[in-house]
C-alpha cells in the first residue's frame, strides 16, 4: 500500500515527488518510457516565464508567479543551470504599443515586479540585432532560461535519495477504485494506494477519464524548433518574444542556459500523442517568423530540429486539485506553457493538499540539497589535473563537440535513476548534443553503457523501447 502513485515522471510529476519526499509518506512514481523527463520537459522552449501573459485570475498566473519566485533557491539547492537574462515582447507598430501596456498592467496585476516598456533607441543598446520593424518590447527582468532536462532529473534524483520510489518503462492501463483508494494496474503488476497524481502529461485525459465522469480532452500541440551552434552565442541576449496570440507567443530567439541559440515554436494541434516528427514546411516558418523580431539570424548555424508535444486541454487554464467526483484523485492536467516555469508551485500546491488530506506528517531527515555531474571543465588546470590523477577517466574526453569526459559518462550512468540509453546519457551530460549531434561519440557512449551496465551491445537503445541502435 503506498500513500501516492504519481503517473508521469515529467517535470510535474517530478516536482511533486520531490515535495512529497519532505513528508513521512510512501511514494510511487510511474513511468511509461525508460527514463525520467522523456516527453514533453524534454522538448520545450526552456524558458522561466515571468507571468505577465496569463489572464488575471487563473491558475496559471498564480502558479507561474509563485514558480517563477521559487527558481532561484531551488536551483541553487539542485545545482540546476538557471539564468535571469530577462525577457523582451516586441512590437512593429505604434500602435501595438498599447497592448504591451496591457500587457504590463496585467503582469502587474499578477504580482511580476520590474516591467516596463522600452522604445526603439534603448532596445538597440540591449538587442543590437533586433528588426529594424520593432518599435518598442515590454522587458520583464524576472525571466530566465533553464536547462529542463538537468532540472527534471535533479527533482527525480533528489526525491529518489529521499526516499521516493520510481516504476520506468511501466505503462498504466487501468485505474480502479479500491477499499480506502486506488488500484492502479501497469504492464508489470498493480498496485494499491491511498491517492493518485495524474501528471501524465498529454495523456492525463486519459487516466482522469477513467475514474472521473468530468471528462478532458487533451489536444496535443506541436511545437517545432531549431537549434543554433554556440558559435552563434551573444547574438541575442534576452528572451525575445513577438506579441502573444490565440496560438501563444508566436516564435521566440532566445539564448539558451549552454549557449545555444533556439528558435521556435510553431503550434500545430495533431491528433497523434506521440508524433514529434519535424517538417520542412514548419522549420521554414520558424526561420520565417523569427525575422520579425530578429534580423539576420545566422540559420547557416542550425545544428539540429526538433518538435516537442504541448498538453493543452480543450479549457483554457491549468487543472490541478482532486477531482469532484473522485475522492484521492488529484489532476494535473492541460499543463501547457507557463507550466515549466510553474512546475515547482505545482509540486509545492498539490504535495500540500495531500498533506492535508493524510495528515502526513514532515521529516526531519529531509535532504534538501543534489549534487550535479561533476564538469571538468569548471574546475582550474590544477584541480582537474589532480582530479584525472585520482580518476583517470575523467582525463579521457568522450565527446569532442561538448568537452564530455569519460568520467561525467559514467557518473551519470551510476548515480540514482542513471542513464540507460544514448538519449539518457546526453540529456545529463550533454554528449551528443554539439554540432556533430553524436556522430563522433555515439559509439563510445555506447561502449561505456554496454560495460557500465553489463548489456550486449544489441540492448543499447537511442531512448528505450525498440529504438535499439545495431541489431
Amino acid at each position: 500500500m503506498f500513500d501516492v502513485i504519481i503517473i508521469g515522471a515529467g517535470v510535474i510529476g517530478c516536482s511533486v515527488a520531490r515535495e512529497l519526499s519532505k513528508l513521512n509518506t510512501r511514494v510511487l512514481v510511474i513511468e511509461k518510457n525508460e527514463d525520467v523527463c522523456a516527453g514533453t520537459s524534454k522538448a520545450n522552449s526552456a524558458i522561466i516565464h515571468s507571468g505577465y501573459d496569463a489572464k488575471n485570475g487563473t491558475l496559471k498566473a498564480r502558479f507561474n508567479v509563485r514558480g517563477n519566485e521559487m527558481m532561484d533557491e531551488l536551483c541553487r539547492d539542485l545545482e540546476v543551470p538557471f539564468k535571469r537574462i530577462g525577457s523582451l515582447t516586441v512590437c512593429t507598430d505604434e500602435a501595438q504599443i498599447a497592448e504591451l501596456e496591457k500587457l504590463k498592467e496585467r503582469g502587474e496585476k499578477n504580482g511580476v515586479p520590474g516591467l516596463r516598456v522600452v522604445y526603439r533607441d534603448e532596445l538597440l543598446t540591449m538587442e543590437p540585432h533586433i528588426a529594424d520593424g520593432v518599435v518598442a518590447a515590454l522587458l520583464a527582468p524576472t525571466a530566465g532560461v533553464i536547462c529542463p532536462f538537468k532540472l527534471t532529473i535533479a527533482l527525480a534524483e533528489n526525491a529518489c535519495e529521499n526516499g521516493v520510489e520510481f516504476k520506468l518503462n511501466t505503462q498504466v492501463t487501468t485505474i480502479e477504485k479500491a477499499e480506502n483508494g486506488w488500484r492502479v494496474v501497469t504492464n508489470d503488476g498493480a498496485y494499491v494506494t491511498k491517492t493518485v497524481v495524474n501528471a501524465a502529461g498529454v495523456y492525463a485525459d486519459e487516466m482522469n477519464n477513467m475514474v472521473s465522469e468530468r471528462k478532458l480532452e487533451i489536444i496535443p500541440r506541436r511545437g517545432d524548433y531549431i537549434l543554433l551552434d554556440r558559435t552563434v552565442q551573444g547574438y541575442v541576449r534576452h528572451t525575445v518574444f513577438q506579441l502573444p496570440t490565440e496560438l501563444g507567443k508566436g516564435v521566440l530567439v532566445t539564448p539558451t542556459v549552454h549557449g545555444n541559440t533556439i528558435v521556435g515554436p510553431t503550434a500545430v494541434d495533431i491528433e497523434d500523442k506521440e508524433c514529434t516528427a519535424t517538417t520542412a514546411a514548419a522549420i521554414a516558418e520558424v526561420t520565417e517568423k523569427s525575422a520579425i523580431s530578429i534580423k539576420d539570424l545566422p540559420t547557416r548555424q542550425v545544428i539540429t530540429s526538433f518538435a516537442g508535444l504541448r498538453a493543452r486541454e480543450k479549457g483554457t487554464d491549468f487543472i490541478l486539485g482532486e477531482a469532484p467526483d473522485a475522492e484521492g484523485f488529484y489532476n494535473c492536467a492541460g499543463i501547457q506553457s507557463p507550466g515549466l516555469s510553474s512546475a515547482p508551485a505545482i509540486g509545492e500546491y498539490i504535495a500540500g493538499l495531500i498533506q492535508d488530506k493524510l495528515a502526513l506528517s514532515e521529516k526531519a531527515d529531509f535532504v534538501a540539497t543534489r549534487r550535479d555531474i561533476l564538469d571538468p571543465s569548471e574546475l582550474s588546470l590544477e584541480e582537474r589535473n589532480e582530479l584525472i590523477k585520482k580518476e583517470p577517466a575523467y582525463g579521457t574526453i568522450i565527446c569532442r563537440c561538448e568537452s564530455v569526459t569519460e568520467g561525467e559518462i559514467i557518473d551519470a550512468i551510476r548515480r540514482p535513476l542513471g542513464a540507460r540509453s544514448l538519449d539518457g546519457v546526453k540529456r545529463r551530460v550533454r554528449a551528443g548534443m554539439g554540432r556533430c549531434q553524436g556522430g563522433f561519440c555515439s559509439p563510445k557512449v555506447m561502449d561505456i553503457l554496454v560495460r557500465e551496465l553489463g548489456i550486449p551491445m544489441e540492448q543499447v537503445t537511442k531512448s528505450g523501447g525498440d529504438s535499439a541502435i545495431v541489431r
